[in-house]
C-alpha cells in the first residue's frame, strides 16, 4: 500500500477496538443494549422507509428468535393453542412498536436540521416505552432513562454521518452534556432527600414526547428542502439539452411539479429536484446489471468503504486526494462528474465552483443529496446514462469520471460524450478499479457478479481519440486503482464526428 494512504496504527487499532465491540454485542446483552440500538437506527437512516421497515421486522424476528421460542413454551406449549392471541401479542406488539419508533426517527430525522435532527428517536423511544409499560407488555421502561439512552445512541450515528469531525457536532454534544448535567443534580436531590418519583412523571414525560414529536413532524412537513426550482437556475438550464435529439429545454411548471421539454415536445419529468433523463434502453445490459447493485447497496455504500479502509488501515482522504488533486480545477469552475455516485468526490474540490453530477442509480442520487446537505454543498443532480450526456456542447470547464466505466455498455461512447460536453483545453480525468483489484476483491465476493467476465479490465487508453493531448496512466493505491488523464486540444476545428 502507498505510504500516503496509509492510516496510523493508532487509528487502525481503535477501528478494531470499535468493530470487536460491535461484534461482542450479537452475543453479550450489557454490550448490545447500545450495539444494537445504534446499528437500529443507523440501518434505518440508510433505507426507504418502507423497505427499512420491512427489514428491521424481519431482523428483530431472526435476533429474537430464542425469546419467541421461550415464549412460546411458557404459553402455547404450556397451555395450548387457546393461547395463540397472547402469545401473538407478546411478541408482535413490543416488535411492532420498536420497529415503529425506528420508522418515524427515519421519516423525521433527514428533514430537520443539525442536532435537532437526532430528537425524533428518544422522543419516539420514550413513548413507545410509556405505552408498552401501559400495556404491560415486555421490555417497556419509560421515563428520563429511556430518553437520554436513545439520545445518545440518536447521537452516535448522527457523528458517524458526520465522520465525528464537522463543527455541527459540537453543538448537539453541548445539548446533550447539560440535559445529562441537569438529570444528574435531579437524581442526586431525589436521593438525597429520600423522595420517590410520582408515577405521574411517566405520564408527563410521555405526554410532552409525543407533543414534540408533532411539533417535529409539522416542522419537517414545513421545512423548505432547500432545493432551487429549476426555472431559476438559468445559468445551469442554459447547458441542459435533450439527451436523444440535442434540443435545448426549458423548466415547465405544472401544479406543484416540474418538468424539463423541448421545442420537439420532449418530456422529462422532475423528482425531488432531480430531472430522470433515462430511457428503458439504458437499464439494458451491463448497465442494467450493475445499477441493480448500487440500488441494493447505495444506502450504505459509503459506510461499507469507511469501516472495510478503517480496518485495513488505509486512509480514504488522502486516496480521494491522489486523483482529485490531478485535476485543474479553479473557483467559478462549471464542474461535471459522470456518475457522480454518493457525490464523495466533491468534497476534496475547492470552494466556489460551480457543481453537477449525473448518475443512473436513483438511489446512489438520493445519497448524494444527503452528503452535500452535510457538507454544505449545493449541485445540479440529474439522472442519465453517462454514455448520452444531457449537456450541450462545450458546457464544461472540468470534465471527470471515477468508478463504474469499467462496467459501461460502450465506454467509448462515454468518453467521446465527456470530451464533447468539456470545454477546448479542459483536462479531463477517468478513474477505475485495476484487473488486479476486480479479480482480488469483486469476483471474492458472493453473487459472482464479476465472475465469467468476456475480457479482463484494462484502462482505456486505446479508446481515447488520437486528437487528444497529454495522455497520461497512472496506477494508484499499490496498482488497485488507475488514473488516466488527457487534454482537449484548444484548438476550433478539433472536433469529435
Amino acid at each position: 500500500m502507498d505510504a500516503n494512504v496509509r492510516s496510523g496504527s493508532l487509528q487502525r487499532v481503535v477501528a478494531w477496538v470499535i468493530a470487536g465491540l460491535f461484534l461482542v454485542g450479537f452475543f453479550w446483552h450489557p454490550v448490545s443494549m447500545w450495539t444494537g440500538p445504534i446499528l437500529a437506527v443507523w440501518f434505518v437512516l440508510s433505507q426507504k422507509p418502507l423497505r427499512g421497515f420491512l427489514w428491521m421486522v424481519g431482523f428483530g424476528l431472526l435476533f429474537g428468535l430464542a425469546g419467541i421460542v421461550h415464549t412460546f413454551r411458557l404459553t402455547v406449549g404450556a397451555h395450548g393453542l387457546a393461547q395463540m392471541p397472547d402469545f401473538a401479542a407478546a411478541v408482535l406488539i413490543p416488535l411492532l412498536v420498536g420497529v415503529l419508533t425506528l420508522t418515524i426517527h427515519r421519516l423525521l430525522s433527514p428533514r430537520l436540521p443539525g442536532f435537532v435532527s437526532t430528537l425524533p428517536f428518544p422522543m419516539a423511544a420514550t413513548l413507545a416505552a410509556y405505552l408498552l409499560t401501559f400495556a404491560q407488555q415486555p421490555a417497556g421502561e419509560a421515563g428520563a432513562r429511556t430518553f437520554l439512552v436513545s439520545w445518545v445512541v440518536a447521537l452516535v450515528v448522527w457523528g458517524w454521518n458526520l465522520e465525528f469531525r464537522e463543527a455541527k457536532i459540537r453543538a448537539g454534544t453541548a445539548a446533550l452534556v447539560l440535559v445529562l448535567a441537569i438529570r444528574a443534580v435531579f437524581v442526586l436531590i431525589q436521593h438525597s432527600s429520600g423522595m420517590k418519583l410520582p408515577s405521574e412523571m411517566n405520564t408527563l414525560e410521555a405526554q410532552l414526547c409525543l407533543a414534540g414529536l408533532i411539533v417535529l413532524a409539522i416542522w419537517a412537513m414545513l421545512r423548505k428542502d432547500g432545493r432551487q426550482p429549476w426555472a431559476d437556475r438559468t445559468e445551469s438550464l442554459a447547458r441542459m439539452r435533450s439527451p436523444f435529439t440535442g434540443k435545448p429545454l426549458e423548466a415547465v411548471r405544472e401544479g406543484r411539479r416540474e418538468t424539463l421539454t423541448s421545442a420537439s415536445g420532449e418530456r422529462f419529468p422532475i423528482r425531488r429536484g432531480i430531472p430522470d433523463f433515462r430511457s428503458p434502453q439504458d437499464l439494458s445490459g451491463d448497465n442494467g446489471k450493475y445499477n441493480h447493485v448500487y440500488e441494493t447497496i447505495g444506502g450504505f455504500y459509503d459506510d461499507i468503504q469507511r469501516v472495510f479502509c478503517a480496518l485495513k488501515g488505509f486512509d480514504l482522504g488522502n486516496h480521494f486526494r491522489s486523483y482529485m488533486n490531478r485535476l485543474e480545477v479553479k473557483p467559478g469552475d462549471a464542474v461535471l462528474e459522470t456518475s457522480v455516485g454518493t457525490g464523495l468526490n466533491f468534497q476534496y474540490l475547492p470552494r466556489g465552483v460551480k457543481l453537477t453530477g449525473l448518475d443512473l442509480s436513483p438511489e446512489m442520487l438520493a445519497n448524494c443529496e444527503r452528503n452535500l446537505r452535510r457538507w454544505d454543498l449545493e449541485a445540479d443532480l440529474c439522472l442519465g446514462n453517462a454514455e448520452s450526456l444531457p449537456y450541450a456542447d462545450e458546457s464544461f470547464d472540468v470534465v471527470f469520471h471515477v468508478g463504474g466505466i469499467n462496467f459501461f455498455n460502450d465506454r467509448a461512447k462515454a468518453i467521446r460524450e465527456m470530451i464533447r460536453v468539456a470545454k477546448p483545453g479542459s483536462l479531463l480525468m477517468i478513474s477505475d478499479e485495476t484487473e488486479k483489484h476486480v479479480r482480488e476483491v469483486y469476483e471474492k465476493q458472493p453473487g459472482g457478479m464479476w465472475k465469467d467476465r468476456k475480457e479482463p479490465v484494462r484502462p482505456p487508453v486505446d479508446l481515447i481519440p488520437p486528437e487528444m493531448e497529454e495522455v497520461q496512466l497512472v496506477e494508484l493505491r499499490d496498482g488497485d486503482t488507475y488514473t488516466l488523464t488527457f487534454r482537449k486540444p484548444a484548438l476550433v476545428g478539433a472536433v469529435l464526428s
